[in-house]
């Protein structure tokens, strides 16, 4: 058995060894030496990349990349509960709506982000009806700041905090919410101490999948941030096409790389999970 399972798993560690664990092995190499003279990789190797990771340049980065992708994650819990909430209870409509919610995915996400790059520019949608309502006299600055990458976020990773959260909720014991009525909990006590407490692994783990993907973006910050909110994402992309510094590229994303692995290690650790 121990040679047919070995067997029917080698597919899948040849698959590992040669689409991650190879170019992986060579951005560890990248990491460790100079930038050439016209770009790329040469010169001797060195540690140097590493240190200029703590320039407080390269800090301010990761703490906006932080800030605003933990703006996102929350956004898109706040936005994704009650909509998960809602879709738990729809009786027959449930895969009705949860395809309008994977709905966007049929879409390109460059596509996405452009239509919202119309939508709030000053002669966008939002600015067009506000100044024809005469509510404004002039465009409000919607788009190129930080507020239009957070937006941007929230819409791109939504379905990513719908999903686990529905899981979670459809499993959850109607019996539980009657027990607690009959016990005389209000509708908001039975939600706070009830609903929200058995949702919480649903909630972290939507969490997970918005945070990271929204640490690491590149796209939306590039596009709605109009260069002026550059996050680490948007930094390790530099390195690799306009500035050609390739081993300071792979060391900024063996850093990324790194704080990632570090959530998830400290989410399953909190989660009572095997790590290794």
């Amino acid at each position: 058995m121990r040679r047919l399972r070995a067997l029917f798993l080698l597919p899948a560690w040849a698959f590992t060894l040669l689409l991650f664990l190879a170019p992986m092995g060579i951005i560890v190499v990248y990491s460790l030496r100079t930038k050439g003279v016209y770009g790329g990789v040469g010169g001797p190797w060195t540690i140097e990349n590493y240190v200029r990771l703590f320039d407080p340049l390269y800090g301010v980065i990761l703490l906006r990349s932080f800030v605003m992708a933990g703006a996102a994650t929350v956004g898109c819990l706040v936005l994704a509960f009650p909509l998960a909430l809602y879709i738990s209870r729809s009786g027959t409509r449930k895969t009705l709506l949860l395809n309008l919610v994977m709905l966007p995915f049929w879409t390109s996400f460059l596509v996405r982000t452009y239509a919202w790059m119309f939508l709030l520019r000053d002669t966008g949608l939002i600015n067009s009806v506000l100044l024809g309502m005469g509510v404004i006299s002039e465009p409000l600055p919607l788009l190129y700041n930080d507020g239009a990458v957070v937006v941007g976020l929230i819409y791109g990773y939504l379905p990513f905090a719908v999903l686990p959260l529905y899981s979670n909720l459809e499993r959850l014991d109607r019996a539980l919410l009657e027990a607690a009525a009959d016990l005389g909990a209000k509708p908001w006590e039975a939600m706070l101490h009830v609903v929200l407490p058995l949702t919480a692994p649903g909630m972290r783990a939507a969490g997970v999948l918005v945070f990271i993907p929204s640490l690491g973006a590149y796209l939306t910050p590039d596009l709605l941030g109009g260069g002026k909110s550059m996050m680490i994402g948007n930094l390790v992309q530099n390195q690799f096409t306009s500035a050609r510094d390739w081993p300071f590229g792979s060391a900024l994303s063996l850093a990324l790389m790194a704080v990632v692995m570090l959530l998830l290690w400290a989410l399953l650790r909190r989660d009572g999970e095997e790590v290794f």
